[in-house]
């Protein structure tokens, strides 16, 4: 009930909006209507100040809108087709983060526009929430319970050969900087290795260091016959046991979300922020403490896997934009809005290429002037597809005027004769028979 008055009260002020933009002869859309009628509720202004903003905004969309039949496709290709060239293909250290890499530049921008499923180098940014953000000390915490912490990481391994065992030494100084426990290592230890092949006991010493050994469980011997002791010797396989248990130990993980290898921290004006080399962004944001409306990935699929193809379009907006200003080229934003907007339009994310966007084209001359064009001119001729020539590549193709600018449109013009007209002005002037193609 208590959202009642509010709406009542935001009513007449969309209804003002409205009337202030048409006496400056625009109609502005619904959405831009409502959120300006959102923004303008929370502030204090007098009448005065109200028009003066609402004339402001209503000459700039009206300065932003697109003329009929402009070839906008076209105008957001060459405007970012041609900063692209101007871009660097090398790879950068992540602005004030030691030893972290992050792709930056054209190959950035390629793998945007290809809609590439795992980055080059996927990377997140994590925030903590509001009450936890100036404490150092519970940001770490969030950092360690992020960042994968394995076997190797917080101990040492090594084989006895002789024995036919591995070692395991937990090491307490990297134990104590991971925030491990002798028992987070031991109850990780038997949930990775498999214990139908191998033992796992404790070591002769005592304490938190003391070692586990991993040992190999005795198996029942193989007929004589049997196609396996053929093709290896027994004496080899108790060796290549102990390898595979080796492996097995330094692979398994203690505690982390999978996908972090490194998790940095970096003070940023009155937050620390936690930056992660690897994403894993359904996973970072179960853990407590973590601020799920501004933690973000540069891996647009995992945005669009967690919050859907909305929240992809304005990360594909965002990281693209963000890509270009870092070069120092300035870009308009609604390019840049075009081309995610044709990326997701159909719910997903399709790659601008021959597998996505190019590879879709209802024309055939359209897709055989992209790539493979003998295939793609064969399987129409096959199944008998037909190209009514709408779009500007096929027109360009068989010569003719493409539909755009004036040749968008098809004008007869029939000039009104005056009673006072001369004949011979009548004769020029007269209208085509009946039935001509002109006529239609």
């Amino acid at each position: 009930m208590a959202e009642e008055p509010k709406a009542t009260i935001r009513e007449p002020l969309k209804q003002r909006i409205e009337e202030i933009a048409r006496k400056e002869g625009v109609d502005l859309s619904p959405s831009l209507v409502r959120e300006l009628r959102n923004r303008l509720a929370h502030l204090k202004l007098s009448s005065t100040e109200f028009q003066k903003i609402v004339r402001e905004i209503a000459v700039r969309y009206q300065r932003a809108q697109v003329d009929p039949h402009e070839s906008v496709g076209i105008v957001a290709a060459q405007s970012i087709g041609e900063p692209g060239t101007q871009m660097t293909l090398r790879t950068f250290h992540y602005a004030g983060v030691a030893e972290m890499n992050v792709t930056l530049g054209l190959p950035r921008l390629i793998e945007l526009v290809d809609a590439r499923r795992v980055p080059s180098t996927p990377m997140m940014t994590i925030y903590a929430l509001k009450k936890l953000r100036s404490d150092r000390e519970a940001v770490r915490q969030i950092a360690l319970q992020v960042e994968v912490t394995t076997v190797p990481d917080v101990a040492a391994i090594g084989t006895v050969v002789e024995e036919l065992k591995v070692m395991v030494s937990p090491q307490i100084a990297a134990m104590q900087a991971r925030g491990v426990k002798r028992a987070d290592l031991e109850r990780a230890l038997h949930e990775g290795i498999d214990e139908r092949l191998f033992e796992i006991k404790n070591g002769a010493s005592s304490g938190e260091s003391r070692t586990f050994e991993i040992l190999l469980k005795e198996t029942p011997a193989a007929p004589a016959n049997s196609k396996k002791e053929k093709e290896e010797p027994a004496e080899e396989m108790p060796f290549k046991k102990l390898l595979q248990a080796s492996d097995e130990a330094k692979a398994v993980k203690i505690k982390g979300v999978t996908g972090i290898k490194r998790a940095l921290i970096k003070k940023e004006k009155e937050e620390y922020v936690i930056y992660t080399e690897g994403s894993n962004l359904e996973g970072v944001l179960e853990i407590p403490g973590v601020d799920g409306s501004r933690t973000t990935t540069n891996s647009v699929f995992e945005i669009y896997k967690v919050f859907g193809v909305e929240a992809a379009r304005a990360a594909l907006i965002q990281e693209a934009s963000r890509t270009l200003s870092e070069q120092g080229l300035g870009v308009d934003l609604r390019h840049l809005m075009l081309v995610s907007d044709v990326m997701t339009n159909e719910g997903d994310i399709r790659a601008i290429g021959r597998h996505g966007i190019s590879g879709k084209k209802t024309s055939v001359l359209a897709r055989a002037a992209f790539e493979i064009t003998a295939a793609h001119l064969l399987r129409a001729a096959i199944t008998g597809e037909v190209d009514e020539l709408k779009g500007v590549a096929e027109n360009i193709i068989v010569g003719q005027p493409i539909t755009l600018g004036t040749g968008a449109v098809n004008l007869v013009y029939r000039p009104i004769q005056s009673p006072a007209a001369p004949a011979a002005r009548m004769t020029e002037t007269r209208p085509p028979p009946e039935g001509s193609e002109q006529e239609a």
